[in-house]
């Protein structure tokens, strides 16, 4: 006879957190989201940090280098997609690495006898506008110059000059030789009041430069992640099919954090790669895995050598996994196990395995009901689809502007092998839907007041950090009327859209 679990499986939707009390220490400023992401002992402390505990999905149509680099400067961390070829996802690995390195490789790179077009047309491949330009056009030979915005003037510089009739010569820049550092390259700018500084060798061949924005940056973004290299840190997914060619060429790239982007984790794919991980890197390179949504999944990667364990099936919005194989629980519920799991699993070993929540959130405030139950980071897909920093198109759609937004499962995404059961490679059937979620504009607008949202109701639970509100909060289950008793009722509500 199967084996039957007697709790309800719940949703988020059907908890509240009960306040706690308040003193006067508990307010938003005081409020520390930092949640450490990979697993670590009592006496460890080199498990990988964020700032605030949100995390952008493993989607082709959420999480690309653009998205990452947005997400690093407010504090939290993107996985780039995987469902793409090994060179593509590395490529956009190096392109977050290079960002902001303090000392930046040059992406734009032109020769001398290159024209103003050619910088036009290189200027929309990288969306730089600083451009060297080199004796080969390649990123390390000989400096002759550099371009930038301030040297050509659309429709009166002729698209057929050459860069070196309107290029700052190399006897006319302000330059600094190899082995300086980068407090002593700021001060250089800042005392001639450059945008950029060149790095050269003894043989005035370019290595890098160094940007005053990235100072600004800095100074902008205070919970920026960054590595030991002052780079914001980045993840990938991989997968459980091509891991052994996939996983050297990430790591080379820079990538930070893998995870093993899977529908469903409790399988022998999922330990055969955390196997060949560990044999080939031993514990250097970070694995994360899932998805599960019971102890015995949790116990099961946590043994495997997981670094992190994701939960959650067929709670996300675009997926449809459980109507179409009935297989699935209530995020809540599949959280609450897990984290009891977990915290099981740390008293036996004294090893802590963090846990992301992935799936079920409708609601900002259901982020804080997942940290509440357990969770030390979410993983979050239509949330930050809707973003200017997304890859998916913005449209209008009935008069109003959305984006696009489709499942991994989807005929539109084809990720076969994140369905993967060691059959064809194929997608036979799908578990995903392809849609529209509203344009909701800038990340960093968005994730502010979500973080405030957060903030403000750990407050009211009178717990300033992620690790005091697992340990304090109070929840209970709410009935659908008092769901309903919830929101807006009995009353007619005012059209507030001043366009009409």
């Amino acid at each position: 006879m199967a084996h039957y679990l007697q709790d309800i499986s719940h949703t988020f939707s059907e908890y509240l957190l009960i306040p706690g009390y308040t003193d006067e220490n508990c307010v938003v400023e005081n409020v520390d989201l930092s949640t450490k992401i990979t697993k670590y002992d009592k006496n460890d402390n080199s498990s990988l940090k964020l700032n605030i505990p949100l995390v952008s999905a493993i989607m082709q149509s959420v999480s690309d280098d653009k998205m990452a680099i947005a997400l690093a400067k407010e504090g939290g961390l993107s996985f780039i997609y995987g469902a793409q070829s090994i060179e593509s996802e590395a490529e956009m690995i190096r392109k977050v690495k290079a960002y902001k390195a303090g000392f930046v490789v040059s992406d734009s790179t032109l020769k001398p006898e290159s024209t103003l077009e050619d910088v036009l047309k290189l200027k929309k491949v990288t969306h730089h506008s600083t451009m060297a330009i080199t004796i080969d056009g390649t990123a390390h030979s000989k400096l002759l110059g550099v371009v930038t915005s301030r040297d050509y003037r659309i429709g009166h510089t002729a698209n057929s000059t050459k860069v070196t009739e309107f290029m700052t010569p190399f006897d006319k820049l302000i330059y600094a030789y190899e082995g300086i550092t980068l407090s002593e390259a700021n001060d250089i700018i800042w005392k001639n009041k450059l945008n950029c500084l060149p790095i050269i060798d003894k043989e005035q061949n370019l290595v890098s430069f160094v940007f005053r924005k990235d100072y600004d940056q800095h100074k902008e973004n205070p919970n920026e992640v960054l590595d030991s290299k002052k780079r914001f840190l980045v993840g990938a997914g991989i997968n459980s099919r091509d891991y052994q060619e996939r996983v050297p060429k990430l790591i080379e790239a820079g990538a930070d954090i893998l995870c093993i982007d899977s529908s469903e984790g409790y399988s022998v794919w999922q330990k055969k790669t955390i196997d060949w991980i560990r044999e080939k890197y031993g514990n250097t390179v970070k694995v994360g895995a899932g998805n599960v949504v019971d102890r015995d999944g949790f116990r099961f990667l946590a043994e495997a050598g997981a670094d992190f364990v994701k939960v959650g099936i067929g709670g996300g919005s675009i997926c449809i996994t459980r109507e179409t194989k009935g297989i699935g629980r209530g995020q809540a519920s599949a959280l609450i196990d897990v984290a009891k799991a977990r915290d099981e699993y740390y008293k036996e070993t004294g090893v802590y395995i963090p846990v992301c929540s992935d799936g079920g959130i409708v609601y900002d405030y259901h982020i804080t009901l997942a940290l509440a139950m357990g969770a030390d980071f979410v993983m979050l897909g239509r949330y930050f689809a809707r973003f200017d920093e997304s890859p998916s198109n913005k449209l209008i759609v009935n008069g109003h502007y959305v984006k696009e937004y489709w499942g991994e499962g989807s005929n539109r995404a084809r990720n076969w092998q994140r369905y993967d059961m060691g059959g064809d490679s194929k997608l036979s059937f799908e578990e995903g839907v392809d849609s529209y979620v509203p344009y909701a504009g800038s990340l960093k607008d968005n994730v502010m007041l979500t973080v405030k949202k957060i903030k403000s109701t750990m407050c009211n639970c009178g717990c300033t950090s992620i690790k005091q509100l697992q340990d304090e909060a109070k929840l209970t289950l709410v009935s659908s009327t008092s769901i309903i008793e919830g929101g807006a009722h009995d009353v007619i509500v005012k059209n507030n859209d001043n366009s009409k």
